[in-house]
């Protein structure tokens, strides 16, 4: 069945039934007969099929997957994971020593020396003392094993985070402020777990920035329907490309602290900055130097994955989360609920591990690791930058400055007739559709993530 996309009028209101089909586009919304390697002859929709089209192969811009696009994996990621998996590879003379250290300390951590082995349902002690380190020194601030959970990718921890703020029924169920454009997994939990979608939207004038007036009119009219108690951002943004500014972060945790809200700040692309004058800012070191009250009150998660930056490892699967400020007995629910799932993909731990504890100075693996990341990330820089000034030259289509993530979303203007053909299609569907059928490029139509009305996207 076709799904109806996500509500995206003024009132920014979106409840979903418990165990109905959550609205909104994932990437693979508007391909149905891609192979795995992306070469057919023939695409949907149904009357078309069949009808040679001119291209033999589909480029896949409808989802951040950089190595199915051919990018390299980082050798020294590959290595300590290949070596925990298949031991007998610590005697092969051509893989550096510092790698086969790692793999040898990964070992020890695991059941039974085995890769093979379940780990506990929070990850790997080391590994998840190895994040607590990073977090440290990126921050500034202690971190502690205790507060970090390891997870399937960033999504199943988001999920399990929604899964234990969400309660409630009629007007007092929970309400979830998202981002508008939003990463559908939001919308999709939000509807799955019966809370109410609460949409403030981001200025596409201002380089998608994050307003607080629209912040305070969408909790406003939540509260007419529902009891808010989260606030999720998204920095740098998915699938909008921009970096939030650190007065903006100071703003955003200011207003959670005023108004009580849990904040959920998702950083998975906080290696991918690309803007001059744009930096990362973690919210959770915001947060410790704007001190108290803040520091001491404001509840946060924090959301990080293999599956972006400069590794995009997305197949392994690996991911953690860390709270802050969380309640003793609710930190142990947590607990609780991700012992269900027994614990995350091994190998995605491993792979985080070789992330967040990279080789350093001096080490045999140190000046490829550096060699490799910089070229990826360099690429990733080159790339936002003529996607922009390619999309601006182009009639009927304005692109706002990639700053970081791994995406743009450039707002296409359709003429009448176009509207007209579209018929009962979002017109931003018929277009992307009609993108595929005639070019073979395959992108996401910006109905699926929300936009303001009136306005077509595309990412």
């Amino acid at each position: 069945m076709s799904l109806p996309p996500p509500r995206t009028g003024d009132t920014g209101v979106m409840p979903g039934p418990r165990g109905h089909p959550a609205g909104g586009a994932t990437p693979a919304t508007v391909v149905t007969s891609l192979g795995r390697g992306g070469r057919i002859l023939t695409l949907v929709p149904v009357p078309l099929l069949g009808v040679p089209k001119p291209f033999t192969e589909v480029i896949k811009a409808n989802i951040g997957d950089a190595q199915a696009m051919g990018q390299k994996p980082i050798t020294f990621l590959r290595q300590v994971t290949a070596l925990c998996l298949y031991p007998e590879l610590l005697a092969n003379p051509s893989i550096p020593e510092d790698a086969k250290d790692r793999a040898r300390r990964l070992l020890a951590a695991c059941g039974g020396h085995s890769a093979g082995a379940y780990t506990a349902s929070p990850g790997i002690e080391l590994v998840r003392q190895d994040v607590a380190r990073f977090l440290q020194r990126r921050d500034g601030v202690t971190a502690e094993p205790g507060d970090i959970f390891l997870s399937t990718g960033a999504s199943d921890a988001i999920v399990s985070i929604l899964k234990l703020l969400v309660s409630g029924a009629g007007g007092s169920r929970t309400g979830v402020l998202i981002p508008i454009p939003q990463y559908p997994l939001y919308s999709a939990a939000i509807a799955e777990l019966s809370a109410v979608q609460l949409n403030y939207y981001l200025e596409e004038e201002r380089c998608w920035a994050l307003d607080g007036a629209e912040l305070r009119r969408a909790l406003a009219e939540g509260r007419r329907h529902c009891c808010p108690r989260v606030l999720c951002v998204i920095n740098p943004g998915n699938p909008t490309g921009q970096v939030q500014s650190r007065q903006c972060i100071e703003d955003v945790i200011k207003f959670a602290y005023e108004e009580k809200l849990f904040l959920m700040a998702d950083e998975v692309y906080q290696d991918n900055i690309y803007a001059e004058g744009s930096a990362f800012h973690s919210f959770k070191k915001v947060l410790f130097e704007m001190g108290p009250p803040y520091s001491e009150v404001v509840e946060l998660a924090s959301f990080h994955s293999i599956s972006k930056g400069f590794m995009g490892e997305c197949g392994f699967r690996g991911g953690y989360v860390e709270v802050v400020n969380m309640d003793p007995a609710v930190k142990q629910q947590l607990a609780k609920l991700v012992s269900v799932r027994l614990c995350p993909p091994v190998p995605g731990q491993i792979v985080l591990d070789t992330v967040v504890s990279p080789p350093q100075p001096g080490e045999p693996s140190y000046d490829l690791f550096m060699a490799e990341k910089q070229a990826v990330l360099s690429s990733l820089a080159h790339k936002a930058r003529l996607t922009q000034e390619i999309f601006n030259r182009t009639p009927g289509i304005h692109c706002n400055p990639v700053q970081g993530a791994m995406y743009s979303f450039p707002r296409i203007e359709l003429p009448p007739r176009a509207l007209t053909a579209a018929q009962d299609q979002a017109p931003d569907m018929f277009f992307c559709m009609k993108l595929l059928e005639e070019t073979g490029i395959c992108v996401v139509p910006g109905s699926g993530f929300g936009q303001r009305e009136g306005t077509f996207h595309f990412r």
